[in-house]
């Protein structure tokens, strides 16, 4: 990979739907070699999907949070399927240290934000930290 590749990306990063003409103006490439470009990224397995992101907050959730749990008595796996279950889940990483899973979740309200904590108690201590703003 290598610096024209790494711009491909970050403008991809920027917005997926670019075509392949406007992405070659923006790395000064035409755009058959843009497109080879990003078909060997493809094929590497380094662009492995293009997606959208959503403003939560237009989509009725304008309360997002980032839980720590730590899981109670080996409750993984009991964990892992209530969570799958959940339709406001952004991520969940089973992540080292002081906590074993950290999730980004996102509420219409703080009453529905303390059921859904509320749901994770037979599985997990949970540490909830609400966000504010997007830094980057």
């Amino acid at each position: 990979m290598d610096l024209i590749d790494e711009q491909i990306i970050k403008e991809l990063s920027k917005n997926s739907r670019l075509s392949m003409s406007e992405l070659g103006r923006r790395v000064h490439l035409s755009s058959p070699a843009v497109k080879e470009r990003v078909l060997q990224l493809e094929e590497q397995k380094i662009i492995t999907k293009y997606t959208i992101e959503l403003n939560k907050n237009n989509c009725g959730y304008p309360i997002s949070s980032i839980i720590e749990a730590t899981i109670k008595n080996t409750l993984y796996e009991d964990f892992k399927n209530h969570i799958e279950k959940q339709h406001n889940i952004d991520f969940c990483y089973r992540i080292a240290g002081a906590a074993c899973f950290m999730l980004k979740a996102n509420f219409a309200t703080f009453e529905e934000a303390e059921l859904f904590i509320d749901g994770l108690i037979p599985f997990a201590h949970t540490k909830t930290n609400f966000i504010f703003s997007k830094v980057i």
